[in-house]
């Protein structure tokens, strides 16, 4: 698949235009909707590929509305912004749109749409299918002493790629030109200034956008946020965070585990040692699944490395699974490998990354730094660490060796000096994006503050009643929690594995094999 196409052939379009005499501002995008299904509506937009040319080659965007149910209480458009990167914003507003509060439904036209190298608007594609599937195949839960310099060689190997089918578009994918695209897209929406959440990486996106265009924000909700400052420019120093949060939530559910046998039932009285020889066991003897392929110990970490996103609440289910894993039970799906549908989703999320963040080319560094990593987080480490690119903390052995232009990356300031006020969202025990992220993002902001939910799992809108309301009430009426202000209504493990899914969760979609491409908020009821 090209990222790059003639224009108005789909979604993948991009056009050559006649170069300007002399800079211009680029033009807004003028949106023509037309019915999508179930009250949806989708356009396309174009906007420019390279701001440096602002009235040259455009890139089509994909984008889509759902109006305001109440146009009586409309106070204008909430741009919704998934995780990543990576995540459609199309399918992010068509899965949780009937989920979300009826205060934001009546209130706004909700609106989304796929940022540029990700989706409908121009997918990136560096390795291919097969290409992705024998490196995830041939990846190991626990890599063997001699698996770092395989692992660089690798990921130079994806890079080559990347610039071999995507290298007209890679430059231009970063997310200083994703916060000017969504500058445009509020123009086009008649918004004099933007309305906005964003969850994990969409709270990095909302972050640029602050800091470039501070006096066009109404309101930002920023979930799962990041410390910008290290993201872009100290990578390194966010990514140890990261394994280290993420071993720290896979030790805690261990814990729980061996505290409460009889509803986790993995383990036999020691699930630490239990986990890993079921992870060497794997390795050395892949589960065969019911699509033909295999299932090893780095499959495992994999798919446990997004399901304890979850929280408290899946960690029956993943006590379950791992018991089926142990059994060789294929249906357990913590044993589904990734599928074509997650490539989709991690050839921009490397990608979008390498172009962010900047890593310093010193080889030296580099083994140093990843080697350290996969020691300090033995649990989930070094299959990470050592495995193929895939996915966020990871990409150190592929962007230090980007060969690439990075023109649309953004290096700060992050004040956002002059702003509204801009909610910012914290979890404790998040797995992914860690708590410390989002305390030192309220901080940089001149105007941030800082909501804290006390919690396991990813993000905290849709998991919490308290923070659902928090965040609702800001980007509705403008209130602002107060200083200091911290939520403490996690959903605690059940008794035994639901059959259905609790309120506040996709629990019952996690069982069932966890969804490779839609971001999910949780459902309140």
């Amino acid at each position: 698949m090209t990222a790059l196409a003639v224009a108005g052939v789909g979604s993948q379009a991009v056009v050559a235009q006649a170069a300007p005499t002399a800079p211009q501002d680029p033009p807004v995008p003028s949106l023509s909707w037309s019915d999508c299904q179930n009250g949806f509506q989708c356009a396309n937009a174009e906007v420019p590929l390279d701001y440096r040319d602002p009235q040259g080659r455009t890139i089509t965007l994909a984008v889509i509305r759902k109006q305001a149910a109440d146009p009586a209480k409309r106070k204008g458009t909430l741009f919704l912004q998934p995780g990543g990167p990576g995540n459609s914003g199309v399918d992010f507003v068509r899965g949780n749109y009937a989920g979300l509060p009826a205060a934001l439904r009546d209130s706004f036209d909700v609106f989304g749409y796929d940022v540029r190298g990700v989706g409908r608007s121009s997918q990136v594609q560096c390795w291919d299918d097969p290409t992705y599937t024998q490196a995830v195949t041939a990846a190991k839960g626990v890599p063997g002493p001699d698996a770092y310099e395989p692992a660089v060689r690798q990921a130079a190997d994806f890079d080559q790629a990347c610039a071999d089918n995507a290298g007209d578009l890679l430059p231009y994918v970063g997310t200083q030109y994703v916060a000017r695209d969504i500058d445009l897209l509020r123009q086009a929406l008649g918004e004099d200034e933007l309305t906005y959440y964003g969850r994990s990486f969409g709270s990095y996106i909302g972050t640029v956008y602050a800091a470039m265009f501070p006096e066009r924000v109404r309101a930002l909700a920023l979930d799962g946020a990041y410390d910008p400052e290290h993201y872009a420019n100290r990578p390194y120093a966010y990514d140890r965070p990261q394994y280290l949060a993420l071993d720290g939530a896979m030790s805690r559910f261990l814990d729980w585990c061996k505290a409460d046998q009889a509803t986790c039932g993995f383990g036999d009285g020691d699930p630490r040692a239990a986990f890993e020889k079921l992870k060497a066991d794997l390795d050395a003897d892949p589960v065969p699944t019911a699509n033909g392929g295999r299932a090893n110990g780095y499959t495992l970490v994999y798919r446990l490395m997004f399901n304890i996103n979850e929280g408290k609440v899946i960690w029956p289910s993943l006590g379950e699974a791992l018991r089926k894993a142990q059994q060789r039970d294929n249906t357990s799906f913590l044993l589904r490998p990734p599928s074509p549908a997650s490539f989709d989703f991690l050839n921009p999320n490397v990608v979008v990354e390498c172009i962010d963040k900047d890593y310093p080319s010193d080889p030296a560094l580099l083994k140093r730094q990843v080697t350290t990593n996969a020691r300090l987080a033995p649990l989930l480490g070094p299959a990470m660490a050592y495995g193929p690119p895939t996915y966020d903390h990871q990409h150190a052995t592929a962007c230090a060796q980007w060969p690439g232009e990075r023109v649309s990356r953004y290096d700060g300031s992050y004040r956002a000096k002059g702003s509204a006020p801009i909610l910012v969202i914290g979890t404790t025990g998040d797995p992914d994006t860690p708590y410390r992220d989002a305390v030192a993002l309220s901080r940089e902001l001149d105007n941030g503050r800082l909501l804290t939910f006390r919690a396991e799992g990813h993000t905290a809108f849709g998991r919490s009643a308290c923070a659902t309301d928090a965040v609702t009430g800001y980007l509705v009426d403008l209130k602002v929690p107060a200083r200091g202000t911290t939520c403490a209504d996690e959903t605690q493990p059940p008794s035994s594995t639901p059959t259905t899914a609790p309120s506040g969760t996709t629990l019952g979609e996690l069982r069932h094999g966890v969804s490779d491409r839609l971001d999910r908020l949780g459902v309140l009821h």
